[in-house]
């Protein structure tokens, strides 16, 4: 695809919602802003497969609890795009009409509110995705596909279990993968092997437009998987799944999965995602020089490593650890780390002070906290439930903290 054709695509990234199965790291902040991994924010792998797909015209549609976000956008994505065809941009919900009257109200609403920035831009091509997964991937591939099949809605779908399926929207696919039937998170399937939709779109420009008018005009241009993609395959229009399991990106290792995709939507997930990053061979590997996943820049030194023992744990910049024990963790950036800890499958997020002789084992710690001498958390899991929260899962995790420590 040559560059003026790049010119021609306008994306809008959904990073507006609540993430309410990820409490308590959302009580001050949406999903997309969450810290992952160290060194990132969720919205950075997002980010990240667009400027390196080259598609730099890019609007991120925020809503609830947004100030973290359009911060972080601010401050860590200003420094991508130098015309004025090339932006990442935050746009909060504008009620621009008298008919706009609400917040966002899902997926397709939110585009339809700003449908403007649309007609303003005169894209072909409308390129929107979900701004909370964790995952790579080359959007210029699934354009491509888009193009060749002269679809007029392209989504990208994953191969999952049908056990999955309530989680996700399941589009019924044919040999040549035109998209025949869509159910919005179904109970029951039969099929065990099935698609999921990744949430994921490559619309034909006029094409969009002209489906959230009319679905706007019958009252049902809310959200694209539930309203949407039913109403144009009830009218038989040109609607195609994009098989993310054949996407690549350069210079993959080769004991890396081929791809990889997650929802991050609840702790469980969120702790996984951040442990796949580990191990000498990680499935998730983010040491990728032709394929970047960029993060905030914060100025700090290189961490300090004194005595102890670290082993299989990313420790960021700025971080101490003075005589402790670390397995299996994620130390974020400025975490101060005192003589005598013991840190196991564990998420310390970026400036917490974990003071002497702290015991902590499956844990997610948010930012800015200081945990004080002699604690112990994550061995018994009724005590904590009295002063943190404790998932299902049994990982407990510490809301954030107190930023002037």
């Amino acid at each position: 695809m040559s560059s003026q054709f790049r010119n021609n695509i306008l994306t809008f990234v959904l990073a507006g919602g609540k993430g309410e199965r990820l409490h308590p790291l959302t009580l001050e902040r949406t999903k997309p802003s969450v810290p992952f991994g160290g060194n990132y924010r969720v919205i950075d792998f997002t980010l990240s497969n667009l400027i390196n797909s080259n598609l730099y015209a890019v609007y991120v549609l925020v809503q609830y609890k947004s100030q973290s976000l359009i911060e972080h956008i601010r401050t860590s994505w200003r420094k991508f795009g130098d015309l004025p065809e090339q932006f990442i941009t935050v746009v909060p919900p504008q009620m621009r009409k008298e008919s706009f009257k609400e917040w966002y109200r899902g997926t397709a609403d939110s585009v339809y509110q700003n449908i403007n920035l649309i007609y303003d831009f005169k894209p072909k091509i409308v390129v929107i995705l979900g701004g909370d997964h964790i995952y790579r991937m080359n959007i210029n591939e699934m354009i491509d596909f888009h193009i060749r099949k002269k679809a007029d809605l392209t989504l990208s779908v994953i191969p999952t279990q049908s056990s999955e399926a309530c989680k996700f929207g399941i589009p019924q696919i044919n040999k040549d993968m035109k998209v025949t039937g869509f159910k919005e998170k179904p109970t029951s399937l039969k099929q065990k092997s099935i698609f999921a939709s990744m949430g994921n779109y490559v619309f034909n420009a006029d094409f969009l437009i002209e489906s959230l008018n009319k679905s706007k005009a019958k009252n049902k241009a809310t959200d694209f998987g539930k309203d949407i993609i039913p109403y144009l395959i009830k009218k038989k229009k040109r609607v195609f799944a994009y098989d993310f399991s054949q996407n690549r990106i350069p210079f993959l290792n080769r004991y890396e999965a081929k791809y990889y995709w997650k929802d991050v939507g609840s702790i469980p997930d969120y702790f996984q995602a951040n442990m796949d990053l580990l191990g000498n061979k990680p499935i998730l590997n983010l040491d990728n020089r032709h394929w970047p996943i960029h993060a905030s820049n914060v100025y700090l030194p290189p961490a300090y490593i004194s005595g102890g023992n670290i082993e299989n744990t990313l420790v960021s910049e700025g971080s101490n650890a003075i005589g402790s024990t670390i397995k299996n963790s994620i130390i974020g950036r400025s975490v101060f780390i005192e003589r005598g800890c013991t840190i196991e499958d564990s998420i310390i997020m970026d400036f917490t002070r974990i003071e002497k002789s702290c015991h902590i084992k499956r844990t997610i710690i948010d930012r800015f906290n200081i945990i004080p001498k002699n604690t112990s958390i994550g061995f018994n899991l009724k005590h904590d439930s009295q002063k943190y929260h404790v998932d299902q899962s049994g990982i407990v995790v510490i809301k954030r903290g107190v930023r002037d420590l």
